[in-house]
């Protein structure tokens, strides 16, 4: 942790990440998803984010345009410091305007920038190392390396942990219910089944098996394979592409100068301040904490969603349901009948339906608009059906409580029913047919 190594590696992994996010910043221009995700009269906030302001839908252009120009300026290192800092801080505002914009990759992509604030991955191969000769460096701290990879195989572990329950392993529900959606030859339930076992096993093993030399060129192919094939079946953008190129990591720090026939630097004798290696220890505690605290809550996180989001859950379960409001004045005993649609795009709305806490959220501004119209003694209920891996829609949410008197937080939310008891609707493995 504490030696330098060649800095090859990590200057091919600078140009990469900044390559992508420029990418995927002129698709979000391009396909017009900046007006589909973010001209919404309604957003919903992250929880201890309330206080991040909206810059309109037109700011938000002009981050995305930001952005492609940081993309560029940190895979050249042209400026590097004031891009990647940049970069991080636009592109986790972005993401922190809307909830139900939340991807696993976008968390990835702010958690590596602001990784990337702290590393001097513009020392080599970099437009800043060429004005300035004096900048320029042959090596880098390792503790660079190992953390990225850390970084990238927490993805992996905790995406491997997220599958090990009965829907995804025996049942092979959520796969079973996605393929056979896509092509007729995939509604086997056993291709279902298979797939979801091997799923969790590269998973499992992908960040075991890149760490050691004889394994790693075996586990790339099969990390190209996986997420090549993930991405010709599934619509989730650019998460292969992040995670096939992030995984270059787990090569050895000079693989770039065998490509280009160049010899490797002499080793240093230079060594990082062990002080250094505190922080490392405390970021690595935290990536682990935030993760592991889905399990405090009981229950099933897929059906009640408390600690769901940055745990690296990624396509764990099938989740589709409806919301409708009741809003009741105890004085008169009127009701009103409210649909999300109301006030949501299509997006906010599907992500709405099987999210409690973007239920309340919705809830607690239909009272306070009520509020406004000089209704005071009202009541806002939620009538809620959600069906989780194909089973049965029951209610999601207890309609019997007003969420007008409900706080969002980081304690168990006991107003969320229990999830169901019931077996996924999933058909039997390997049956005569």
């Amino acid at each position: 942790m504490t030696e330098r190594r060649d800095a090859a590696a990590l200057a091919v992994f600078r140009m990469a990440f900044g390559a992508l996010v420029a990418i995927s910043a002129l698709r979000f221009l391009a396909y017009g998803w900046v007006d589909t995700l973010f001209a919404v009269p309604f957003r919903f906030q992250y929880f201890g984010f309330e206080w991040v302001p909206s810059p309109g839908v037109e700011g938000v252009r002009a981050m995305f345009v930001a952005l492609v120009l940081l993309g560029v300026m940190v895979a050249l290192g042209a400026f590097y410091r004031l891009a990647i800092v940049a970069l991080f801080v636009t592109f986790s505002w972005v993401q922190l305007l809307d909830v139900s914009n939340y991807l696993n990759h976008y968390y990835l992509v702010s958690l590596l920038a602001l990784l990337m604030c702290f590393m001097p991955l513009h020392r080599l191969w970099s437009v800043d190392a060429w004005l300035r000769p004096a900048l320029r460096a042959e090596t880098l701290p390792a503790w660079c390396t190992w953390l990225l990879r850390f970084q990238v195989g927490t993805v992996y572990f905790f995406a491997a942990l997220a599958k090990f329950n009965s829907d995804w392993l025996i049942h092979g529900a959520p796969l079973h219910l996605w393929l056979s959606s896509r092509s007729e030859w995939l509604t086997s339930p056993e291709v279902a089944w298979f797939a979801s076992w091997g799923g969790f096993v590269f998973d499992l093993t992908a960040p075991f098996l890149l760490s050691f030399r004889r394994t790693r060129k075996f586990a790339y192919v099969a990390v190209l394979g996986f997420h090549l094939t993930t991405s010709l079946l599934f619509p989730i953008g650019m998460f292969p592409f992040i995670m096939m190129l992030s995984t270059l990591v787990f090569f050895d720090a000079s693989w770039p100068r065998r490509w280009l026939r160049t010899p490797a630097p002499a080793p240093a004798a230079e060594r990082t301040p062990r002080w250094v290696l505190v922080p490392v220890a405390l970021w690595c505690v935290v990536q682990l904490a935030v993760p592991l605290r889905t399990f405090l809550y009981g229950g099933d996180v897929s059906w009640h969603e408390q600690g769901m989001r940055f745990s690296w859950r990624v396509m764990t379960r099938e989740k589709n349901g409806s919301v409708t409001y009741v809003v009741r004045q105890r004085s008169t005993h009127r009701e009103w009948h409210v649909t999300p649609s109301q006030y949501l795009t299509p997006v906010q709305e599907r992500e709405l339906s099987v999210q409690p806490d973007l239920i309340l959220q919705l809830a607690r501004h239909i009272g306070a608009e009520f509020h406004a119209r000089g209704l005071k003694d009202i009541e806002v209920h939620a009538d809620t059906w959600v069906s989780l891996n194909g089973r049965p829609a029951v209610p999601l949410v207890d309609d019997s409580i007003d969420l007008l008197q409900v706080r969002d937080g980081l304690a168990p939310a006991r107003w969320i029913n229990p999830s169901p008891t019931t077996k996924p609707m999933a058909p039997a493995l390997f049956s005569r047919r």
